[in-house]
């Protein structure tokens, strides 16, 4: 008789075996996901197989700290992921969290694509992280020249907000 998978296997959500290995290895997680319009990144701590969520950020929360409402569709960008990987670094400094792993769960791995970003922007607040510095994109394409100037104007005035 052939084994049935579980439920979060089936749709494609959980892949047990990541998941296992950063349980063992007992230190909180900071996952990152990516929707349609946001990211999210969020501190997450395990206790006996149950996931909690101590706090989080979204890339929507950058319009509270200055991102022009006219660009709110550019929240997925590579310059608002790292924006809210360095207000999420800000934060949990703030909080006095000390050390997590990365999770970006069933996320294609992209060297120096927007998840990195978020790592870079994380780093960059002074929070500790195991990474490797050549997966990160580079400081242009973070600071969005390769975008239009509205886009660049956003970035530095967010980023002096947040300093």
């Amino acid at each position: 008789m052939p084994k049935t998978q579980k439920k979060r296997k089936q749709e494609r959500k959980t892949s047990y075996k990541k998941r296992f290995g950063m349980l063992k290895s007992e230190k909180a997680r900071i996952v990152i996901r990516k929707t349609n319009k946001y990211l999210t990144v969020q501190y997450v701590e395990s206790h006996e197989a149950q996931d909690k969520v101590i706090f989080g950020v979204s890339s929507k929360d950058l319009l509270k700290h200055g991102w022009p409402k006219e660009l709110e569709g550019s929240l997925k960008s590579l310059s608002a992921g790292y924006l809210t990987g360095y207000l999420f670094g800000k934060s949990a400094v703030a909080k006095k969290v000390e050390v997590g792993i990365i999770d970006i769960g069933l996320q294609r791995n992209i060297h120096k694509g927007r998840i990195y970003s978020v790592v870079k922007g994380i780093v960059d607040a002074g929070f500790d992280v195991p990474h490797s510095e050549n997966v990160f994109p580079s400081q242009d394409r973070i600071e969005g020249k390769h975008l239009k100037e509205p886009v660049m104007k956003a970035f530095e005035q967010v980023k002096e907000k947040l300093k």
